[in-house]
């Protein structure tokens, strides 16, 4: 990985630019141009999120936004109302006044003497999602869009359901957010009235975990802010990145086939990163990438960016199970469209414990599982950053709870690109129930990787919105796709079908046991087998990660991080504890200003009562310079019961040491068919 500060053009930042709002609010920007932008306006790359510039994404920012000022644009990041030093209070991701906000940033773009008044949005997570939704409103200033592990269906493909089923990372984010939006704004840049700015987020942002979890079905809450409710509002070309190791992949093969705007896709072996410094590697030259993209659509230049494939993946190849990788083996390969024709659904029918070949018939017999309730703890995070050990490791640790169907020893490789999908016929003793199906490479040593999974809450088997409560006893057949995934399994490895009743930390458990009955014969698995391409060995190769120079910052206190899983013999209850910070960075050129988080999260449950789960999140946060200090205190927690789930929260914000602000929250949410 390479780190530049020679570009072509020199540059100039500027800090806490101030961008007035027709409300009175009025939003920081940090803004780096090249130094003549005013007798020669550039376009502009506008990166627009919540995550504070002053400290959350200093570093960053660092990497990106210089680069592409001194290639000749004006790179510009802005904290969205009520984060950072942005003036306001936000209420909630994804609002109505997320999007006009920004509508009125570009227009004051456009106004600026140092813009041409053509503007690109970039962003990952956060500002990849609200790039989408700008592009749906169609302002005449946005050319083009970079969205990087974003998503198209908040319900779907975000962090509050999968299937249907609750996802733990629904209490983790908001979790996050909540401790996030009782930061305070850095006095050396807004002044005095740094206390109002702060006193109005404490008091005012809410407890979003609150209409989040009351808010089960696919309901107006997650269809705002979902372009896939009207793909054709996008007209701006759009280029859609992801990783393997992400959360958000499958969303890129959906907005490939429905949007009709020009389009691309990339999906890389990373996990929530930018692909210049993502983790697992290889790295490639993301931002070179980018420019070739902005120099065509917004400067007009020809790259012939798109006269290549329209979607280019990694096909990984195989390798042993570890919770973090730096490197995975593969290769790029590509389509020229998606869907591919090339690439044929293949059916593999169940069988008592074997994966069958395509094209046979086996006999109709009744499976059934209990899953324990700790299946689920060797799947790594739904979404991982690659940072930590956060991938799913040796999936043998969770056959014994589950069903378990193998093919052959395979005797030459295979190679599928795209969403397999399982069809099962299925029955539950419960009205309520899900299904977990994992796919896995198992290795000629019984290793086994697991390279794809899906979910589905049984009670959604017609969709997200109308819900129907089981029939216990009764047979359904069910269909629906596991995570997209492109992966070659190797001579020698088997490839492995599991099947559970429980995925837990994943998705919190059903609301009481379930015996699922699966039945051989019909049920199978569908793969989206690829054949080879001659054309991908001629695919033109990434240029080396390139980024902007490092950030000068200075380490005053360590982190402190660790990752157990433990039993307690006498009670029965497993417990998931995960500590990841604690550290403290001062930043120099800031004046000094420090900053400091950790996170510390629990998760219990017992193997026999899906009722024992809990989720306990407890965030501190730390900001200051000299005798200046502010800290936060944010805790919630979730416990479960049959007909409702219970969540409570406090927050707790200090100025010197002195309690300023105290609040608690105490919900009962009834369960809606989870």
């Amino acid at each position: 990985m390479i780190y530049r500060s020679d570009f072509p053009h020199k540059i100039k930042v500027m800090h806490h630019v101030q961008i007035p709002l027709k409300d009175g609010v009025v939003l920081s920007a940090t803004i780096w141009l090249p130094e003549d932008a005013e007798k020669n306006p550039v376009p502009a790359i506008l990166e627009y999120l919540p995550y504070r510039k002053r400290d959350g994404t200093t570093e960053r920012d660092a990497l990106n936004h210089p680069y592409f000022a001194g290639h000749g644009y004006a790179g510009v990041r802005v904290d969205i109302r009520g984060s950072g030093e942005s003036e306001g209070v936000l209420k909630g991701e994804y609002l109505k006044q997320e999007q006009d906000d920004c509508l009125e940033i570009l227009a004051w773009l456009e106004q600026q003497k140092w813009c041409t008044g053509d503007v690109g949005m970039i962003g990952i997570s956060w500002g990849g999602f609200n790039g989408l939704q700008v592009a749906a409103c169609r302002p005449k200033q946005l050319k083009a869009v970079i969205s990087l592990c974003s998503t198209d269906d908040r319900y779907a493909d975000d962090i509050h359901f999968m299937g249907g089923c609750l996802l733990v990372d629904k209490l983790n984010w908001g979790s996050t957010m909540f401790a996030y939006n009782a930061a305070p704004p850095d006095p050396a840049l807004v002044g005095d009235k740094w206390r109002d700015m702060w006193r109005q987020r404490l008091e005012g942002s809410g407890f979003w975990l609150e209409e989040w979890h009351r808010t089960q079905r696919r309901a107006d809450l997650y269809k705002h802010g979902s372009i896939a409710e009207d793909y054709a509002a996008v007209e701006c070309p759009v280029y859609l990145v992801g990783g393997w190791a992400d959360g958000y992949t499958n969303p890129i093969f959906r907005m490939l086939e429905n949007l009709s705007c020009p389009k691309k896709g990339l999906i890389g072996p990373w996990a929530h990163k930018y692909p210049n410094f993502a983790y697992p590697g290889p790295r490639i030259g993301f931002l070179q990438e980018c420019l070739r993209w902005w120099d065509k659509w917004l400067k007009g230049k020809e790259t012939g960016i798109m006269d290549e494939p329209m979607l280019r993946v990694w096909m990984q190849d195989t390798v042993p199970p570890q919770p973090k990788y730096d490197e995975r083996p593969g290769r790029w390969v590509a389509e020229d469209v998606w869907p591919s024709a090339r690439i044929k659904p293949t059916l593999y029918p169940l069988a008592k414990g074997e994966l069958a070949a395509p094209g046979s018939k086996p006999v109709v017999e009744p499976l059934a599982i209990c899953s324990p309730q700790t299946v689920g703890l060797a799947a790594g995070a739904w979404c991982p950053y690659g940072l930590a050990p956060d991938q799913a490791i040796d999936q043998r640790i969770e056959a014994g709870g589950s069903l378990v169907f193998d093919t052959e020893v395979l005797k030459e490789p295979l190679e599928f690109v795209g969403a397999p999908v399982i069809r099962l016929r299925i029955a539950a003793d419960k009205p309520s129930a899900l299904v977990a199906v994992t796919l896995s490479e198992v290795l000629p040593d019984g290793r086994a990787t697991r390279f794809s999974y899906g979910l589905l809450n049984l009670t959604h088997r017609n969709g997200h919105e109308k819900l129907e409560a089981l029939e216990p006893g009764k047979a359904y057949d069910v269909a629906f796709k596991l995570n997209v995934c492109a992966q070659k399994l190797g001579v020698g490895s088997r490839l492995r079908v599991a099947i559970s009743s429980s995925y837990w930390p994943i998705v919190w458990p059903s609301p009481e046991k379930v015996t699922l009955t699966v039945f051989t014969g019909e049920s199978g698995l569908e793969l989206p087998i690829r054949p080879a391409r001659a054309e991908d060995a001629r695919l033109p190769a990434f240029q080396p990660s390139e980024n902007g120079a490092k950030f000068a910052s200075v380490q005053v206190r360590p982190d402190n991080e660790h990752a157990r899983v433990s039993l307690d013999h006498h009670t029965g209850i497993v417990t998931v504890d995960e500590l990841d910070g604690g550290g403290l960075t001062r930043i120099p050129d800031y004046d000094n200003w420090e900053y400091g988080a950790s996170t510390h999260k629990t998760y219990q449950i017992k193997a026999d009562d899906p009722l024992s789960a809990r989720a306990d999140i407890v965030w501190d946060k730390e900001f200051g310079r000299g005798d200046f200090r502010v800290t936060i205190h944010a805790e919630t927690h979730m416990r479960v019961e049959k007909d409702n789930f219970l969540l409570t929260a406090t927050l707790d914000a200090y100025k010197g040491g002195v309690r300023v602000f105290s609040r608690e929250w105490d919900c009962r949410i009834p369960r809606d068919h989870v």
